[in-house]
């Protein structure tokens, strides 16, 4: 599982491009943070208030001052700014976000999105995922293609919305998905997988790219 989840993160991180300001959300999201190419400088946001986070933490190089929105303690860039959550919130709803990665629960094919609650359950909330897929650019959803079996990308979500047609990308262990006008699209598979495999582990109907091309694990 846990090299599934870094060949997700591996790929996410090349969606970012040189001077990038970006957010990563709580769970698997937070490990993109350890695979940004070394000859881009990306800047990555934490809702709970600073811009500049670097990779996970361990034991050697723990700061307990110095956690993400998810309570993961993180490192911090050199040029680490730290502000405010007004301010934090104002770069989300103003735009300036290039683009959010987020984990989903169910993604539906016209890109509504639930990630938040599953009702009867405890779980973390809302946190600031309704925000920032409506001001950030770009909203790349990163998890598991499915959960002990069942789909999560599906004709229409079961759960609770956070928001309605905003995921522009899906990664998952099985490939790259864009969501598009007339449904999700797959643009790269990952060479464990067949075109069957894929549509098998999906709750709705796949279009399957004319250029679709080998999802990269490096």
């Amino acid at each position: 599982m846990a090299d599934l989840k870094a060949r997700i993160a591996k790929r996410c991180a090349k969606e970012f491009k040189d001077g990038d300001f970006a957010n990563l959300g709580i769970g698997l999201p937070t490990m993109v943070a350890d695979y940004i190419p070394e000859d881009i400088m990306v800047t990555l946001h934490s809702e709970n208030g600073f811009a500049g986070i670097d990779a996970v933490a361990d034991a050697s190089n723990v700061d307990v001052d110095i956690i993400n929105s998810g309570g993961v303690y993180v490192t911090a860039l050199p040029r680490v700014k730290y502000f405010d959550t007004a301010e934090s919130f104002g770069l989300v709803r103003g735009g300036h976000v290039a683009a959010t990665v987020l984990g989903a629960m169910e993604v539906a094919e016209n890109g509504d999105l639930a990630n938040w609650i599953v009702p009867g359950k405890k779980v973390a909330g809302m946190g600031g995922a309704m925000d920032l897929v409506t001001g950030a650019r770009k909203v790349i959803i990163t998890m598991m293609h499915t959960q002990k079996g069942a789909h999560k990308i599906l004709k229409k979500c079961t759960l609770p919305l956070t928001a309605e047609k905003c995921v522009d990308l899906i990664i998952t262990e099985m490939g790259v998905m864009e969501v598009r006008e007339d449904g999700i699209w797959v643009t790269e598979l990952h060479p464990d997988y067949t075109k069957e495999d894929i549509q098998a582990a999906t709750g709705c109907e796949l279009h399957f790219d004319p250029n679709m091309k080998a999802m990269e694990e490096e």
